[in-house]
């Protein structure tokens, strides 16, 4: 099954001008929807995720008939975790391949450098998963997110300590990317309105072998909670070197991405065992009470043989959502497609409700989960909880 839903996938060949009358966005294999992700570089675990979970959504749309009664064909550009080679994607995705819209990127660094092209080319973005929030403080009309992004994360993160312990002082360490400044911008602005004290702030070049003199800093400072921001590689090494170090915080806390990624709780791709008792903002689980969550669970794991984080259904939904656009619009116009998202609502998909604000944005619910016996669990809100957190997070000496 993993074979044919690849092959659904596969990146297709553009349409040639004026063949047999197609118009931008048609060919003869179909309607061509453009995808931006990281298939190789230092995000491709987060783009082999939007992959599989585009697959999935690429069977299902197809095995309904596609859109405007043709299947759809997925044209794959790998920006290489690079933002300069995310630019060159859109160029080549709108100029050759002819695509009726744009799905991307993974990364909020790659989507905020593709997002004044696409504005000034004219096309449809939808990101899964940038979750900087300057992401959408353009303006575009252009750009969509259906993902959460960084200040609903803070304010989430903060209504969960505050009901929870109300820890009085943190720290916050994070990635010095688009990504990682914006959820410290987002923490600091969130924590000050309620009266949380940061007593730190330690930025990080990422995919550094060695954090043990910033985690030091950290624990000098001696915070109730830490809030990181980070990918899998700089989460699980941060995560190893905070026992290493004796960092031992109440909590230890994260705004998603590395910190909620399907492998960080492994030991092979990991964290391992230091993953235990720390919380993360999430946006979907396969135990989310949406409809359609279980199964796409399910889907999943029979293509990959392991169960997804939020990245995949973030794929997945985005799909799914340009799909009914595109159906909806009755064109593969790019100007008739952001029309009709604009008017979209979706009330009951996998990833919950679909509808985007005046500026593009999806307002998506934020989870918190916490990892306990290896497993994510859903500690917050207590309407979607499946288990009460563990507070404090024991010392390292006592696990």
């Amino acid at each position: 099954m993993r074979r044919n839903l690849c092959l659904l996938a596969v990146v297709s060949l553009a349409c040639i001008g004026g063949l047999f009358g197609c118009g931008k966005g048609e060919s003869q294999q179909g309607i061509h929807i453009g995808v931006i992700t990281s298939l190789t570089g230092s995000t491709a675990a987060f783009g082999e995720a939007h992959k599989n979970g585009y697959a999935i959504a690429l069977a299902e749309v197809n095995a309904k008939g596609g859109v405007l009664g043709k299947q759809v064909v997925l044209d794959y550009y790998d920006d290489q975790s690079r933002p300069d080679q995310a630019v060159q994607g859109v160029s080549k995705l709108v100029d050759q391949n002819h695509v009726a819209i744009i799905l991307g990127t993974f990364s909020s660094e790659n989507t905020r450098a593709i997002v004044p092209v696409v504005t000034q080319k004219e096309v449809v973005l939808l990101m899964p998963t940038a979750t900087a929030d300057n992401v959408m403080e353009t303006g575009s009309p252009w750009a969509f997110r259906i993902c959460a992004g960084s200040g609903a994360f803070a304010a989430t993160t903060l209504d969960f300590l505050q009901l929870n312990g109300e820890p009085k002082t943190m720290a916050v360490v994070y990635e010095n990317t688009n990504f990682g400044q914006s959820n410290e911008k987002s923490m600091l602005d969130a924590a000050k309105a309620a009266g949380l004290d940061v007593v730190d702030t330690e930025a990080y070049q990422a995919s550094s072998p060695d954090y043990k003199s910033l985690l030091q800093r950290v624990k000098s400072k001696n915070p109730e909670a830490i809030y990181f921001a980070s990918y899998l590689l700089d989460a699980s090494t941060l995560m190893r070197q905070a026992e290493q170090v004796g960092l031992n915080p109440k909590y230890y806390t994260s705004a998603g991405t590395g910190f909620a990624a399907a492998e960080f709780p492994t030991t092979d791709k990991g964290a391992g065992k230091n993953a235990e008792y720390t919380f993360s903002v999430a946006q979907w689980l396969p135990t989310a009470k949406w409809t359609g969550s279980r199964q796409f669970d399910e889907q999943f794991f029979k293509i990959t043989g392991a169960h997804p984080a939020y990245h995949a259904m973030e794929a997945y939904a985005s799909l799914i959502t340009a799909a009914a656009a595109i159906n909806s619009a009755k064109s593969a116009d790019a100007s008739a497609i952001r029309d009709a998202l604009r008017q979209i609502s979706l009330p009951d998909t996998p990833f919950g409700p679909v509808k985007f604000d005046s500026k593009g944005q999806n307002q998506h619910p934020v989870l918190i989960t916490q990892i306990l016996g290896g497993q994510y669990k859903v500690v917050w809100p207590p309407d979607a909880a499946e288990a009460k957190p563990v507070i404090p997070a024991p010392p390292w000496n006592k696990r």
